[in-house]
């Protein structure tokens, strides 16, 4: 059998995986603070006896698109976008220390901080509880301030502080939750130097022109490798009944 047929192969299941990438990429456009994956192709040649002819593909996830999504206003007191570069520290399904930039938080009834998702929020000890209040004010620094039920405008009280973190790129791994965490897997130490936008909501920095454009051109490579799966085996065929008329 023709080795090109393996070769044709392996494009298309690589494209596929390539496809899958952007694919994800495209669904999450509209998901606050979503960072976009990066796909990479790269040939291996085959190895063996002889010249090296054929080449096999091979596509990785080699990393994130760090760039910062588009602010939106949302006038909602709870919704925080991070200005710059930093971190909002959660707690993951794990229970492991994770880093977002989705500000869409929310009050559960018992006055836990928790993300969109419904993850808690990190403070300075642990995940954040608030008690009842009549309105609530998020500093610049993250700071949680309320003014307790039944108390005068003059009366604002400090209660914790939203873990704002600001590790390096390259430090930073992004797990099949779509959190970030530290590549050795330790806690990062808050930075002060943070600040967030209260109100606010940062968007996804997935680009949607050149994510569909880029699937595309992933569409015409799998048809580029399926009919070089089809003329291997009609050269196959071919060989086939060549032998046959000998």
């Amino acid at each position: 059998m023709d080795k090109a047929l393996y070769v044709g192969m392996s494009a298309a299941t690589q494209t596929m995986v390539a496809q899958a990438v952007h694919a994800n990429n495209l669904a999450n456009a509209s998901t606050a603070g979503f960072r976009a994956d990066l796909a990479q192709a790269s040939a291996l040649p085959v190895t063996g006896d002889g010249f090296e002819t054929r080449a096999y593909t091979r596509v990785d996830n080699p990393a994130t698109d760090f760039t910062s999504g588009p602010m939106r206003q949302t006038g909602n007191d709870l919704d925080i976008a991070v200005n710059g570069e930093g971190w909002i520290a959660v707690q993951a399904a794990d229970g492991s220390e994770a880093y977002t930039r989705a500000g869409e938080l929310k009050l559960t009834p018992f006055g836990e901080l928790q993300t969109g998702s419904g993850l808690p929020v990190l403070g300075n000890n642990g995940p954040i509880a608030l008690p009842p209040f009549e309105k609530l004010e998020i500093g610049a620094d993250g700071t949680l301030s309320i003014r307790e039920l039944g108390q005068g405008p003059e009366v604002i009280s400090a209660l914790d502080r939203i873990k704002l973190v600001n590790p390096r790129n390259q430090d930073l791994v992004k797990g099949a939750d779509g959190l970030f965490r530290r590549r050795d897997g330790a806690p990062e130490e808050a930075d002060g130097n943070v600040r967030v936008s209260s109100g606010f909501v940062e968007g996804s920095n997935v680009n949607v022109v050149d994510a569909m454009v880029e699937m595309i051109s992933l569409t015409r490579s799998y048809e580029m490798s399926i009919k070089m799966m089809q003329t291997a085996q009609q050269n196959s065929e071919i060989s086939a009944q060549l032998l046959q008329v000998q």
